[in-house]
C-alpha cells in the first residue's frame, strides 16, 4: 500500500480548502495596496470573519495558501464563498471599523466580547436651579456632569446612598420636586437638604453641589478638611447640632473610601486590564479608577478558539470594549498586544484626548495590575470549576431523559396569572454556561377565547407562538438569531394534561420532534417527589437526593420566578391604566371632571347618557361617545 495515499475524508477537506482559496484568489486582481476592512462570508451569506489590514492586497494574499495556516484558519478558508471589502483612509480608521463590525455581526471565527451591557454612571444634572443626583445608564444625552463608569449598578446605588448622606443632594424627579408642599422622608432621615420646600436657599444648595463635584473629581481630601474645619468652628460656637450634622457627613465620605480598597496615588483616571489564560479559556479582569478612586471591577470571558493566544484575545477585546465607551487617558495592561500603539492612536482620535496604553514594570501601577491578574486567575478557576459541574449535570440530564448527548440548550416554560387576569407565559433558557438571561422571553397571553385560569390553553398559545415562529424563520437570511435556536430539551411546569396540550401545539406547528418533558409535584407538593412525564412513556421519578433532580428543580423555579415577575409587571401597569384614557376627546381636564362627578371610572361606565351630559365640560356629542364606548356590546 502506498504510504502517501490520502483518505477520502482528508482529500475532501483538502479539496474544500483549495476551493475556498481559489475563490479568495479571484479578488486579488482588484484589491488596492491600501488599508481597509474585509469580511469573509459562507455560501449562506453568514459572516465568518472580520479583519483589518494595513495593506488589503497583501493581507488577503496570505489566505490563498491554506496549508500555511492553522487548522482553524484553514477551515475558515474552506467555508469562504464571498468576500466584502471596505477601504479606509488609514489603518487607525480600519481598526475602529473592524471592532464595530465584530460587535455588530458576531462572526464565528473572531474573538467575541460577549457582555455588551452599558455601564452605569452617576449624573449630576446642571439644567436645574437645584441639581438632582441620580444613576444614569446609556447615552449621555442629558445635560450634566457624568461620573463613571461604575462596574455594577450595586456600586452606583451604594455610592449614591452614601453621597446623599454626605452632601444632602436631592434625588427626586422635577415633577415630584415642584409638587411638594412639605419635606419628604429623605429630609427627615437627613439624606436631603429639603430645597423643594425652602429648607435651604439656592446659594447654600449650590455650595453642596460644588462639594459633591469636588469629591467625585478627586478632591475628596480637601472637601473633608473643609468640613472638619467647619465642624470644629461649630463646636467652639456651641452649635452642637450643626457640628453633629457635619460629623455625619464626614463619616459618610470616609465610608466610600473604606469600601473602595485600592485608591492609587500615581494616577487619577485609568482602566486596568489583566488577562489570564488556561486550558483554552480566558478571563479578562477590568478595574475602573476615576478621580483617584476605585469604582469597581468586572470579569469577562471572551469567546474564542482554543489556539488563540492571550495577547490576541486581549487585543481583540480592547477594540470591542471601547467601541461604544469613552476611554480614560490611561489604560494599563499586564501583557503587550498586537497593534497596541495603533489602538492608542485610534482611541485618542475618537475620544478627543490622548490615550496612553502601557504595560507597567514597577511601582504602584504594576502592583495594581498584579492585583487585577490575581483576580483574573481566581475568576477563571471558579468559572472552570462551575463549568465542570455544569457539564456533569447536563450529562446527568441526558442520561435521565434519554437524550443522545448532553443538551446545549434547555428551554423551560411556565405561566402566571390570577384567575386568568394579566396572564403571562415565560421562557427561560439554560445551557453549558448556566442560565442565559439574554435569551429569556415573556409572552403576554392574547387569546380572547380562553376560559379564566385555562393553563392548558395558555401553554398551547405560548408554545404555538414560540415554535411556530421558529419553524417559519429557521434557515431564513436576515432573521433575528434569538428566534432561530432550536432547544435540545423543553421542560414545562405541569403533568400529563399539560404535556398533552403542549405536544398538540408542537404537532400543529410541525415541531413535534422536540423532546418535551413535564415536571409535576406530588399530591402533597413536596420538593424531591416530582414526577416526570413524556408523551407515550410512563411517568417516572428521579432519586430524591439526585444532583440532576436538584438541577431540574432549579430550572423550574427560575421559570416560575420569571413568570411571576412578568405577571406582576403587567398587573402593575394595568392598575395604573384608566379606561377613560382610551376615549377620544377626553383630556386631563375632562377626565378630572368625570372622576370628580362620579367618583370612579366604573361609575362613569355605569352612568346613563343623561347623567353624563350633566358633567361640566361634557357636551352631548362627547357624552354619547363615552356612553357608546362602555356599552358597545349592548
Amino acid at each position: 500500500m502506498d504510504k502517501k495515499s490520502t483518505s477520502p475524508a482528508r482529500q475532501d477537506a483538502a479539496d474544500s480548502r483549495a476551493c475556498g482559496a481559489e475563490r479568495i484568489a479571484l479578488y486579488l486582481k482588484t484589491l488596492p495596496n491600501a488599508p481597509g476592512v474585509y469580511r469573509m462570508l459562507n455560501a449562506r451569506g453568514d459572516v465568518l470573519y472580520v479583519g483589518k489590514a494595513k495593506n488589503l492586497k497583501k493581507r488577503v494574499a496570505a489566505y490563498i495558501k491554506p496549508e500555511a495556516q492553522s487548522y482553524r484558519i484553514a477551515r475558515m478558508i474552506s467555508e469562504t464563498a464571498e468576500m466584502i471589502f471596505i477601504s479606509t483612509a488609514s489603518e487607525t480608521e480600519a481598526l475602529l471599523l473592524e471592532a464595530n463590525l465584530i460587535k455588530r455581526l458576531k462572526p464565528r471565527y473572531n474573538v467575541l466580547f460577549r457582555d455588551d451591557k452599558s455601564f452605569p454612571n452617576i449624573l449630576l444634572r446642571t439644567d436645574h436651579a437645584y441639581p438632582q443626583i441620580l444613576k444614569h445608564r446609556g447615552a449621555r444625552s442629558r445635560e450634566g456632569i457624568y461620573f463613571g463608569p461604575f462596574a455594577a449598578a450595586a456600586a452606583v446605588n451604594s455610592t449614591l446612598n452614601t453621597l446623599q448622606r454626605a452632601f444632602l443632594l436631592r434625588s427626586c424627579s422635577d415633577a415630584v420636586f415642584e409638587g411638594r408642599t412639605r419635606p419628604c422622608l429623605l429630609y427627615q432621615i437627613k439624606r436631603c437638604a429639603g430645597p423643594c420646600v425652602g429648607r435651604i436657599d439656592q446659594g447654600g444648595y449650590s455650595e453642596l453641589v460644588a462639594q459633591a463635584k469636588d469629591f467625585l473629581t478627586g478632591k475628596s481630601r480637601a472637601v473633608q478638611e473643609s468640613l472638619a474645619e467647619n465642624m470644629h468652628q461649630a463646636s467652639e460656637s456651641m452649635e452642637f447640632e450643626r457640628a453633629a450634622r457635619l460629623r455625619d457627613r464626614i463619616r459618610a465620605m470616609s465610608q466610600i473610601h473604606a469600601r473602595q480598597g485600592i485608591n492609587p496615588a500615581s494616577f487619577a483616571n485609568a482602566d486596568v486590564f489583566a488577562v489570564h489564560q488556561e486550558a483554552g479559556a480566558t478571563c479578562i479582569q477590568v478595574f475602573f479608577f476615576r478621580a483617584g478612586q476605585n469604582w469597581g471591577n468586572r470579569p469577562y470571558f471572551p469567546r474564542h478558539a482554543k489556539e488563540v493566544s492571550a495577547k490576541d484575545v486581549l487585543g481583540a477585546f480592547l477594540g470591542q470594549f471601547y467601541d461604544s465607551r469613552p476611554p480614560p487617558p490611561l489604560i494599563l495592561l499586564n501583557i503587550d498586544t498586537p497593534d497596541r500603539k495603533l489602538l492608542g492612536e485610534a482611541l485618542s482620535v475618537r475620544a478627543g484626548h490622548k490615550v496612553e496604553i502601557a504595560i507597567p514594570k514597577r511601582g504602584e501601577k504594576q502592583e495594581i495590575v498584579a492585583a487585577a491578574l490575581h483576580n483574573a486567575r481566581d475568576q477563571l478557576a471558579r468559572s472552570q470549576a462551575e463549568s465542570a459541574t455544569q457539564r456533569e449535570l447536563l450529562e446527568g440530564v441526558a442520561e435521565s431523559f434519554g437524550l443522545e448527548a448532553p443538551p446545549q440548550r434547555i428551554e423551560i416554560y411556565d405561566n402566571s396569572h390570577v384567575q386568568g387576569a394579566n396572564a403571562v407565559g415565560a421562557m427561560v433558557v439554560a445551557g453549558p454556561e448556566g442560565f442565559q438571561k439574554a435569551e429569556y422571553r415573556k409572552f403576554n397571553i392574547k387569546s380572547a377565547d380562553l376560559n379564566a385560569g385555562d393553563d392548558y390553553g395558555m401553554m398551547r398559545e405560548v408554545l404555538t407562538r414560540r415554535f411556530g415562529r421558529l419553524v417559519r424563520d429557521s434557515g431564513k437570511e436576515g432573521t433575528d438569531d434569538k428566534w432561530t435556536k432550536w432547544p435540545d430539551l423543553v421542560l414545562i411546569d405541569g403533568g400529563q394534561g399539560h404535556v398533552a396540550a403542549a405536544h398538540q401545539a408542537l404537532v400543529e406547528v410541525g415541531a413535534d420532534d422536540v423532546i418535551l418533558v413535564g415536571i409535576a409535584k406530588s399530591i402533597g407538593r413536596e420538593a424531591g417527589r416530582e414526577h416526570f412525564f413524556r408523551k407515550g412513556k410512563k411517568p417516572f421519578r428521579l432519586e430524591p437526593k439526585s444532583p440532576v433532580l436538584y438541577y431540574v428543580q432549579r430550572l423550574r423555579d427560575e421559570a416560575h420566578r420569571f413568570a411571576i415577575a412578568g405577571h406582576r409587571t403587567r398587573r402593575s401597569k394595568a392598575i395604573g391604566t384608566n379606561p377613560l384614557d382610551e376615549i377620544g376627546g377626553i383630556g386631563a381636564a375632562r377626565k378630572k371632571a368625570l372622576l370628580a362627578h362620579f367618583g370612579s371610572a366604573k361609575a362613569v361606565a355605569d352612568a346613563t347618557l343623561m347623567e353624563l351630559e350633566k358633567v361640566n365640560g361634557v357636551s352631548a356629542a362627547l357624552a354619547k361617545n363615552i356612553y357608546d364606548f362602555f356599552h358597545a356590546s349592548d
